[in-house]
């Protein structure tokens, strides 16, 4: 097979007429040579930190439609599929992975579940992390979300920092704000890179500090504005990913996105492609090819070197996007689920209080992180409600893998002036998390996720749209198509009925992501993500 172009060598920052000849799914030359053909051969792009599921489509899916963008290769942390099924569910995402040519590269679940305050449906302890890191397909330790435990010499945490040692495989990193000492700490025990910095000052003083930065640009987490300027000084210790990417987000595009967006800002090309195509590989040792000869072929033809537009896509030689077509075929899988939880009752949603005030989640458009806010009390019949004039929604999370009483807190910015949206992505447990302007909308919009074992939805008046996700409660048997219409239409329902939140699904699955600051819902209460405990809701 001969590839005819425009041949990026990104090593040594320079394009040349000529044809890459690939035989046995791999590179035997190179050869600068004149043709016709101008369109841009390239190394595909890899998504240096994404969790599949949050795409709520099965690996096998997922590939379908990122090879259409031009990514190649993933770094993927199965740990929401994990906090619902443990080991099986790892298990499963990758024999699932397998039936495709894509290189999805799986790590090991370092936070399973990812806070002892939260309830989730299996745990992931140092022994089985051992066991994990001794399975050639587990390329690395994934995102250390337990910084207190790092920082503060958690000997369960260390253990498993220090499998990964022993293996010699990277460790990844999670600490959002994390600054002076205490980052300087939770590096020196081995830990390499964060994709959580959301700030120019956070992301320089890790780089300074010796982390490699990844800058991400997700469904709800948007950094990229905030961390693109590190890019030119710093890109040999850069990568790019998305984290977390809806349905219809991937639809439109992935890693070939944030290139274009740097190309826009007048930023080297060279230096966008190393960290987009070329760092990932050489940070986790992936099996994944550069654009050399000897190497895999695991590469792309773009239009341009502008917008990236994808002509075909190729890996280990095989053409697996071509022309619009994805070649990527349909897997059939078994589906997995853990939903142990009973119908709810209208009560289980009030909470009985004399209090004028309350704490209040401040949800920040775009953000994981949130705001603890003070706010006067909205009471009728001795309940606390909703109050849309101001903002303040009742929501509750419900543990689904066991049948207790809902937790229920108060959250501002979901801007909803009618019904509910409830979702059982409900990062990092996947515990039933919903928010409503009334207790009967919630207690409805909960009940349909409990009747369908998984998904997310909205009630409003006398319409029910619910997307199932009957994959452990996460993930779609549809393909992308299917489920991002699906997907789409249910954001807009959600903003029909108010919303003004970008993507208040992916928003309000964060809700409940203890581990991140400052304020959160678990199933089991309140919780402070900078101090690590729990908090009451009624100010005293």
């Amino acid at each position: 097979m001969i590839l005819k172009g425009n041949i990026v060598n990104i090593k040594n920052r320079n394009i040349f007429k000529g044809e890459v000849h690939i035989e046995n799914g791999k590179i035997k030359s190179i050869i600068e040579k004149d043709c016709d053909e101008n369109h841009y051969i390239l190394p595909g792009f890899v998504d240096a930190h994404i969790h599949i599921e949050s795409s709520m489509l099965v690996p096998s899916e997922f590939a379908k439609i990122a090879v259409k963008h031009g990514t190649v290769a993933t770094v993927s942390d199965p740990h929401e599929i994990a906090n619902v099924l443990g080991i099986k569910g790892v298990e499963f995402m990758i024999e699932n992975g397998k039936q495709t040519p894509f290189k999805f590269n799986f790590g090991a679940p370092s936070c399973v579940p990812a806070t002892p305050f939260e309830s989730a449906g299996a745990i992931i302890d140092s022994e089985a992390i051992r066991t994990l890191m001794a399975n050639p397909d587990i390329k690395y330790l994934a995102e250390m979300m337990n910084y207190p435990g790092v920082i503060f010499d958690d000997d369960e945490v260390h253990k498993k920092i220090e499998w990964a040692k022993k293996y010699g495989k990277p460790v990844d990193g999670h600490a959002p704000d994390v600054r002076g000492e205490d980052l300087t700490k939770y590096i020196s025990a081995g830990i390499s890179t964060d994709h959580e910095c959301f700030t120019y000052e956070e992301g320089l003083e890790k780089l300074q500090k010796g982390m490699k930065v990844i800058i991400r640009e997700g469904s709800a987490a948007k950094n990229f504005e905030a961390l693109i300027d590190l890019l030119p000084e710093h890109f040999e210790n850069m990568m790019f990913c998305s984290d977390d990417k809806h349905p219809d987000d991937l639809l439109l595009g992935h890693i070939n996105q944030l290139c274009a967006r740097a190309v826009e800002k007048g930023i080297d090309i060279f230096k966008i492609l190393k960290v987009a195509c070329i760092n990932p590989v050489n940070h986790y040792n992936l099996s994944v090819g550069s654009l050399n000869v000897g190497d895999v072929a695991d590469c792309i033809v773009v239009k341009d070197l502008k917008v990236f537009e994808t002509l075909q896509t190729y890996i280990n030689g095989e053409l697996v996007f071509d022309n619009g077509v994805s070649k990527i075929k349909h897997v059939n899988f078994e589906i997995l689920n853990t939903f142990n939880t009973e119908k709810k009752q209208l009560s289980d949603f009030q909470f009985n209080s004399k209090s004028k005030q309350i704490r209040v989640i401040e949800c920040l458009d775009g953000e994981l992180v949130t705001n603890e806010i003070i706010e006067m009390s909205t009471i009728e019949k001795g309940n606390l409600v909703s109050n849309t004039e101001s903002d303040i929604l009742k929501m509750t999370v419900v543990n689904r893998y066991k049948n207790d009483k809902p937790s229920i807190a108060f959250i501002k910015n979901f801007g909803l002036k009618k019904g509910a949206i409830a979702s059982s992505v409900g990062h990092d447990s996947h515990n039933i998390i919903a928010v409503g302007v009334s207790d009967e909308a919630i207690c409805k919009a909960v009940n349909l996720l409990i009747d369908n074992k998984g998904g997310i939805c909205a009630v409003s008046d006398q319409i029910e749209k619910i997307v199932p996700l009957p994959v452990a409660g996460i993930m779609s048997d549809q393909n992308a198509e299917t489920i991002g219409k699906a997907y789409a239409e249910l954001d807009q329902m959600s903003k029909k009925m108010g919303s003004k939140l970008r993507a208040p699904y992916m928003s309000l699955s964060f809700m409940a992501l203890l581990v991140i600051p400052a304020l959160k819902l678990g199933d089991k209460g309140l919780f402070d993500g900078k101090t690590f405990q729990f908090t009451p809701l009624e100010i005293e």
